[in-house]
């Protein structure tokens, strides 16, 4: 398999590009400002100044444009001029459209141009470019290479990047690859014991131990949602747990992911054109987990739960039926109606444990959750639905700058709630009106499990469409989250990009008292 390593540096090194190949990529505003001696180094002797200054005044994009500078081995690019208000300014999507595009194939070079505040998200628009996970036979294939990814900062006063900062990219770069390469493995190889191993590799590497509930052990302890939807399978269900406990921390956050490695809809079984692609609904489970590795490098300083919440929703003897009533760890009790509404069942006991067993004030659930969140937010953006007006600010603003675009929907328990209503259990899993707010209903179906009068923040984040593009994993999720809790990191960059100011070091659970939001 061809795994190409992603390497960055913090200033340009010296190359010919019919040795090793270059793609300069940035805002037309940067390049046509950039002088040439700062990208010589990556040109010279093959392309001069004047051929340079040609092919950047040549540049017209519309919404991209690129011009070759010498055959097919150096060459410019020009991202989009506009950006609207609810788009990233960093253009990531078009870098990793442009990088795909023009790549060799082979060991090459990337640099981008771009101001420090767009780096990481520029920086994650690269690592969508190079995805880890292929089958492919072919003999053509190129054997493993290296991508280095070199920086020019064009921002005022911007200092050049130092090793915390280029650190800080490559775990990120890292695991956002990570995420994206549990997505694309199809089930056969990523079931849910090959997922614990992922965690347990994580986890090595950070020095975390996971704490593993797995199988009839589930049922014993009560998580009749988790084990209702995996019991069928032949790889059990598991709910498995990371911690991240430093000296001094006196908050605790969770972060909590669906992680239905396959999804056939359970006994309401999906069609053959539904069915495909759903290796991909693990995608909240695995940003959490390339989200955890990246927090915990760059030395978050609070309490932090990574919960994963395992099963395949998998047909057979033993499987859920559309009647059967569960009880959930929160004690509420689900009459199903639709199997394939299975996701806010694992979620509603992972979210249920973090309030109840780890005292957790803070409480994200990511999860590709609704094809309707497709049709409300489209394939860009996620849908983020949360019982504080400070946290979906801040969940948006995150996402603009991180590049993984959230947008809000409605919180209303009180208009949307009686949609699961049902005569022999506290509620079914499935709306009765299926045009009635959809994505925000399974959202609140989750939230019912803390209960709507929890005192604490939960933000729901359902990302089932920008979890791909085209027929690969984006791994969506990964940098929203660690830009989203950036006031809690060492790391200078995710503070400043960070939604959330803290004064004094101090970091209060509703945002406020000592917490500033950053709405630019």
């Amino acid at each position: 398999m061809n795994t190409p390593r992603i390497q960055f540096q913090g200033s340009l090194s010296t190359t010919d590009p019919r040795k090793c190949p270059v793609i300069i990529v940035g805002q037309l505003c940067h390049l046509t400002n950039l002088p040439f001696s700062d990208v010589a180094p990556k040109l010279q002797p093959r392309v001069d100044e004047e051929a340079w200054n040609l092919s950047v005044n040549s540049l017209q994009p519309s919404p991209t444009d690129y011009c070759s500078l010498y055959l097919n081995l150096a060459t410019v690019c020009a991202l989009p001029i506009k950006c609207s208000r609810h788009n990233t300014p960093s253009r990531t999507h078009s870098v990793t459209k442009l990088i795909k595009t023009h790549s060799t194939g082979g060991q090459e070079c990337i640099v981008l141009v771009c101001e420090r505040s767009d780096l990481l998200a520029t920086a994650c628009g690269v690592a969508r470019a190079y995805p880890l996970y292929s089958r492919k036979t072919a003999s053509s294939a190129p054997v493993d290479h290296t991508i280095t990814v070199e920086v020019i900062l064009v921002g005022k006063g911007d200092a050049p990047l130092n090793e915390e900062d280029i650190k800080v990219l490559n775990d990120a770069v890292y695991g956002v690859r990570l995420a994206a390469r549990i997505v694309d493995t199809p089930a056969n190889e990523m079931h849910t014991d090959a997922f614990i191993e992922e965690v347990h590799s994580v986890g090595q590497t950070l020095g975390i131990k996971p704490l593993i509930i797995r199988g009839e052990e589930l049922a014993t302890k009560g998580f009749g949602g988790l084990y209702g939807v995996g019991k069928a399978a032949v790889h059990p269900p598991a709910l498995v747990i990371l911690s991240h406990t430093p000296p001094g921390a006196t908050e605790s956050a969770a972060w909590v992911g669906k992680g239905i490695v396959y999804d056939t809809g359970g006994l309401s079984i999906k069609t053959k054109t539904s069915m495909p692609g759903m290796k991909r609904d693990c995608g909240g489970a695995a940003a959490i987990l390339g989200a955890f590795y990246v927090a915990v490098q760059a030395g978050y300083s609070q309490n932090l739960h990574a919960i994963f919440c395992l099963a395949e929703n998998a047909v057979g003897p033993t499987a859920t039926k559309p009647d059967d009533i569960h009880t959930l760890y929160s004690g509420r009790t689900v009459e199903i109606n639709n199997t394939d509404a299975e996701g806010r069942l694992v979620l509603s006991d992972g979210v249920a444990y973090a309030a109840k067993d780890l005292h957790c004030s803070t409480i994200l659930d990511m999860a590709t959750l609704t094809g309707a969140q497709g049709t409300a937010t489209g394939k860009f953006h996620g849908a983020v639905v949360t019982n504080s007006r400070e946290w979906e600010e801040a969940a948006v603003v995150a996402g603009r700058s991180s590049g993984d675009l959230v947008h809000p929907l409605p919180f209303t328990p009180e208009l949307h709630f009686a949609e699961f209503a049902s005569a022999v259990a506290d509620m079914k899993n499935s709306v009765a009106d299926r045009s009635n707010a959809t994505s925000s209903c399974a959202g609140l179906f989750i939230a019912a499990h803390l209960g709507f009068d929890f005192p604490g923040n939960w933000i729901h984040v359902d990302m089932a469409y920008p979890v791909h593009c085209g027929e690969r994993a984006t791994g969506y999720g990964v940098s929203l989250l660690v830009i989203l809790f950036g006031h809690n990191s060492q790391s200078r960059m995710f503070r400043s990009l960070a939604p959330i100011s803290t004064e004094n070091g101090d970091c209060e659970n509703d945002c406020k008292a000592s917490k500033k939001m950053r709405l630019s």
